[in-house]
Order: structure tokens, then sequence, then C-alpha cells
């Protein structure tokens, strides 16, 4: 009670309700000071009040030595204006994000912790002090390490931390199958790059320079284990930290059943474009065959690998018997045994399939002897195990014979290979069906050709001249390639060979005109240039396309001085009884494809017991023989025989070293 008024205002409490209130501070000091978390009670200066046993025990230092000591100043240099931007944030919100800061200990030992700030209460915002609390930023830890444990026990996986100041490497809970088999007990990165695939090993180490800029890390690579096998990882890690404790942690994959997969898949894929496109060529082949044996020819031999068999046969229908094809093929095994049989006989499969026009597919022998029991005696001289044979068909369905495929093996024809089997028998008969209405066209070629080229060529005196020209082997009897022999004033010839682009009527009509148009130009120019300019300008006006390689020499018969222009043609050869050497003109263009063309002249002596030779390129070059060796074997048999042209013209007709895949035109001359 007021001594003055007698009221109880300001009254002094009891002593009993202040010894209550002094043992409820000293319970909150006592719990302030032995709580687990480290605590610092600090001003709105950031000076500490009051630190408990946890922070002291925390930084190393006592009581006394962190009193009115500044908490950000106990980070580390990094993280010390983090750690001031926190103590803003205590004053000024309600909740403050806590921060993850590096403690630095008395021993220079870098510890990450989880801090948190809050303003005390009963001051509002503009309270003199607020508290701090300082946690392991691993705090569970043992959650995540169990986890992680069973996240990566039945898998290729491992999480790892990198210090990249240092380069220790290191699990982040320990060793993990995938990490022991990797490096075992190694533990520095460069032992563990040491195991890099060398072709990968200056990728990895760029992107690891790349990651000390602060960068976070992915890598695919190759290494090789401690066993000595070859691993394909995938590690991939996030940059954490400041400059002075930077380091990446991650997780690292073995994902090498997967590339192993992914690779197999791969194979598979090229294996079946491989074949793909095998089958579209040699489709595409069949569509442009041009004679019985080489259709026939495709199916017996080119085909068989498709479908794995061991052999094949096809048996065309002619005035109603079996006849085995190609007619160029030495026929063994059972096909001598089935040629000539008729072909309405039904007892024997070839001929069941030309009557019904329904393919056969047998699985075994058994299968085959079951519906067929006459082909017993065939199958004794057989080793197959297998069959499929198949109609070749022609217009309106009509059976022009069979295909049929063996297979040393019991074999299933799947029916994706019943489908393909069916569609090539398809194209064979319509190849076939076009070859035959190709014979009336090439009797015409042929007599186009005969009239195309020179009948005869002049006789020269003072010179001996032989020419040969020999159609392509592919089927073509009409092509493009040509000869001539001009006779020119004042004892001069002009000698032509040349080879237009193309096969066919039209290749030969256009050398006809190019021959023509030689013949008018020569007789009225001298320079054998302007005589292929002017070949040259004619073609590009006509508007047709079409162009032609050719060579145009005009020989003094006197002198046996040599005026060359050349348009893109294979070289000369000049051949002695000592040797040969090849002339090369300097050539232009071939003539139709630049109306503009000019043709250089090129000079040269052809002496007395010398054989000059031009030709086509079809006797030097084909896509199996380079130039310079079909140059070559033809140089070394002409001047074997360089005397008699003839004879040397013949021979080299029949060596042609680059073999008779295009047409070949040859012309030889030699001074008397």
């Amino acid at each position: 009670m007021n001594r003055t008024t007698g009221s109880a205002e300001g009254r002094a409490e009891p002593p009993a309700a202040r010894q209550d209130e002094r043992g409820a501070d000293r319970t909150v000091a006592a719990a302030f000071d032995g709580a687990p978390a480290a605590m610092a009670v600090v001003d709105r200066s950031g000076s500490i009040l009051l630190a408990n046993r946890a922070l002291t025990a925390l930084t190393g230092r006592s009581e006394a030595e962190l009193s009115g000591r500044t908490w950000p100043d106990l980070l580390t240099e990094a993280d010390c204006g983090r750690g001031w931007d926190l103590h803003r944030d205590a004053f000024e919100q309600t909740e403050p994000r806590p921060r993850t800061l590096a403690l630095l200990g008395v021993d220079g030992e870098r510890r990450r912790m989880a801090v948190r700030g809050r303003a005390l209460p009963g001051n509002g915002s503009e309270g003199p002090a607020a508290v701090v609390m300082l946690q392991e930023a691993m705090r569970d830890e043992e959650v995540l390490r169990a986890i992680t444990e069973l996240r990566t026990a039945g898998s290729d996986t491992a999480l790892w931390s990198l210090d990249l100041r240092t380069g220790r490497l290191r699990e982040l809970f320990g060793p993990s199958p995938l990490g022991r088999t990797l490096t075992g007990d190694a533990r520095s990165l460069e032992d563990c790059l040491a195991r890099v695939h060398r072709d990968d090993i200056a990728r990895v180490r760029d992107a690891m320079e790349a990651s000390k800029q602060g960068r976070d890390y992915e890598q695919r690579f190759r290494m090789t284990d401690r066993f000595g096998d070859e691993r394909v990882l995938h590690a991939k890690a996030r940059f954490i930290g400041g400059s002075e404790d930077a380091r990446l942690v991650g997780v690292i994959d073995d994902v090498t059943e997967h590339v192993q997969l992914i690779r197999r898949l791969a194979d598979r894929r090229r294996i079946e474009a491989a074949q793909g496109r095998q089958v579209t060529e040699l489709a595409a082949k069949l569509v442009s065959a041009t004679t019985v044996d080489e259709v026939t020819g495709l199916l017996a031999e080119e085909f068989v690998p498709i479908f794995g068999g061991s052999a094949a046969g096809v048996m065309l229908v002619e005035d109603g018997l079996l006849r085995s094809y190609p007619s160029s093929a030495q026929h063994t095994g059972t096909a001598p045994m089935i040629d000539g049989r008729d072909a309405s006989d039904t007892s024997y499969p070839m001929g069941a399939v030309v009557q019904d026009r329904q393919p056969r597919f047998f699985e075994s022998r058994a299968e085959i002897l079951e519906r067929f029991p006459a082909v017993a005696g065939i199958l004794a001289h057989t080793s197959a195990q297998s069959w499929a044979t198949v109609p070749i068909f022609g217009d309106r369905r009509v059976a022009l014979g069979v295909w049929q495929v063996a297979w040393n093996q019991p074999h299933h024809a799947t029916p994706d290979e019943r489908a393909l089997m069916l569609t090539l028998a398809g194209l064979a008969g319509q190849a076939l069906q076009r070859v035959q209405r190709q014979q009336a066209e090439l009797e015409l070629a042929d007599e186009v050709q005969r009239r195309m080229l020179p009948p005869q060529i002049p006789e020269v005196s003072g010179i001996d001249i032989a020419v040969r020209y020999l159609p392509a082997r592919a089927g073509w009897r009409v092509c493009g390639d040509f000869y001539d022999v001009i006779r020119l004033p004042e004892r001069r010839v002009g000698l032509v060979v040349g080879d237009v682009q193309g096969h066919g009527v039209e290749a030969a009509a256009a050398m006809g005109q190019i021959r023509v148009a030689f013949r008018a130009y020569a007789t009225t120019q001298i320079d054998p240039g302007v005589v292929l300019a002017e070949t040259n300008r004619l073609l590009t006006e006509t508007g047709e396309i079409v162009f032609a390689t050719c060579g145009y020499l005009v020989l003094d018969l006197e002198t046996g001085q040599m005026q060359a222009a050349w348009a893109g043609q294979p070289p000369a050869v000049i051949a002695t009884e000592e040797g040969y050497l090849v002339w090369e003109p300097e050539t232009g263009p071939p003539v139709g494809v630049d109306g503009d063309s000019k043709y250089a002249v090129t000079t040269r002596v052809l002496n007395p017991g010398e054989t000059l030779l031009m030709c086509s390129d079809g006797l030097v070059e084909s896509s199996e023989v380079a130039m310079d060796d079909g140059i070559a074997a033809v140089g070394d048999a002409l001047h074997t025989m360089a005397p008699d042209v003839h004879a040397a013209a013949t021979s080299l007709a029949a060596l042609a070293p680059a073999g008779r895949s295009d047409d070949i035109a040859i012309l030889l001359a030699r001074l008397d």
C-alpha cells in the first residue's frame, strides 16, 4: 500500500512473487545456456550480448572472447557480407529467410551452418536485441543417408563431392558398389582422371576447368575400372560455395548397358538399312537389266544373300520345257536333272508352280517329300534342307518360269520374306518381257550404229591407220563413241576420237551430228582449236542437252607435226618398240557444255617408228580401274607390237584393261 495515500497503487509485490519471477528467469537462462543449438543474443549493431555453451564449443572461443564481438565476423570472409544481410533482415522482417553460411573456427576449419536470426519480442520492430541460431547444415544427414542408400543400393549410381581447391574427391555417404569398382580407395581427382579414356580426357579436363569458374558440370565419358573393363559414365554436378570453399556435389551413373543397347539398336538399324539399300540397288538393276542372262543372274546369285540362302536357280519355260538360266553359268547339282523337263509335269514343285502360279515353301525334306514323292531321287544329289519356289509372272499372270531359293538348314520363310520374293519375281517377269521387246529394237540399233560410224576409213598414202569399235557388254548395242579419219588438203589428215554422253539411239544420233559437224568445219578450218570451238558452238545452239568429250588432231604427213585440240578426252599414247610415253594435250571442257569455250592447240612431232593411239575412256577407265592404270596397261601392250597397227588394234580390243562396261573406240596411226 502506498504509504502516502494508503492506496494499493505502486505497492511492492510480495516476496513470493519476486522469488517465482527470479526462478523463471533462471530457468530460461539455463535453457538458453544448455540448448543443443548454438545461439547468441545480439544487439542491433551485431555485437554479441550473450552466447550459450553450444556456440562457445562450436567456435572454440569462450563467452568472454565472444562478448562484444560482432557475430558476422565469425564467418568466413566470403560469407561475412551475407551474414550482415541476414542480421539486417532479422530486425526488418517478421520471418527472415535462413541462410547457409560458412563458420570459421579458431583452427581454420570451415563448417557449413544453417543460420537463422529473429528479433526478440516485446519491443516490436525497434527492439534492441535479436537471437541468432546456428545449426549444422546437414541436420537431416541420417535421413538423407538412408534414402540415398536405398536409392543407390540396386543401381549403378554414386553420389560424390569434389573440393575444387584441393582436388580431393569423396563419396557423400560412404563407399558405394560403383565407387569401389571404379576407383577403389583412390581419393585424388588426378588418380581418377588417369583412368579416363584418352580420347575423352581433354574434354573432361576442360569441363573441370569451367567448373572452377562457378559453372555446373555435366559430361559423358569412358573410364576403365579396376578390373580393366571399359565403362561409360554420365556425371553431373552442381557448383556450391564461394571462392574459398568451392566444390562440386553431384551424381555419377554407369550408363554402359544403356549405351551398348543403343549401339546394338543402331547396328541393327544400320544392317536393316543396308539390306534395304541392297534390295533397292538390286531391284534397280533388275529394272534396268537388258538381257535374259542379266535378269536371271541377279535372281540366281545376287539376291540369294538377302534371304540367307545357300543357292538359287531359275527355270524359264521355253517351248513347253523348263530351261536352266543364266545360260552362261555352269549348272551343277540338281539343275541338269530338271533342265529339259516338261513344264506341265506337276509331280515336281517347279512344274506345279508353273501350272497353278502359286508359290511353294518347304521347311524340311520330310515336308517336300510328303507333297512331292517324285523328288526323292533329286534330293539325293543336294544338301539343301529347305526350299522356296515362286513363279515368275509376265503380263496377265502368265508364268514365264520359276525361281527357287534353297537353304542348307531348316528355314522358315517369314511373311516379309515371302512378300519380298514374290515382289522380286514380279520385277524379274517384267524385266524378261521388256528384254523380249528390246530384241527388235536392238536389231534396229545395230543397223543404226553401222550407219553412224564411217563404213570404212579412207586410204591415205604415207600413213597406216587402224580403227576398232566395241559396244559395251552391258547390253547397249547403240552407243555414242566414235572415230573418224578426214582427208585434208596439203598432205594432211584429221584424226578424231570422241564419246557422246549416254547410250542408245539418242546418243548415236548425237554422235552422227558431231561427226558431220567435225567434217564440215575441218574442211574449212586449218586450226583444230577453231574446229572444236565451232562444233561446240553448234551443239549448244541446237538447244539439245547433249555433250561429248573428244580429241581432234591434224597430222602433217610430210613433217610429222601434230596439232591437237582436246575436249576432256583421255590423253594419247605414243609407242615405239622400246617403250611408250603419254602425251597430254592441253584440254578444255567437253563440247556442248559452254558455247563460249575456247580450245588451245598443243603441238608435237610424230616421228617415223612411233605409233599414235587415240581412244575413248572405255578402253582405259572404269569404276574398278583408274585411268592411269588403264593407260599403263595399254602402253605396255602397244609397244610390243607398235610396227603393226592392225594387229595392235585387235590386241588392244581383246585386252580392254578397263573391262567392257562401256563402249570403246580405238584409232591407231603410224607414218610409213
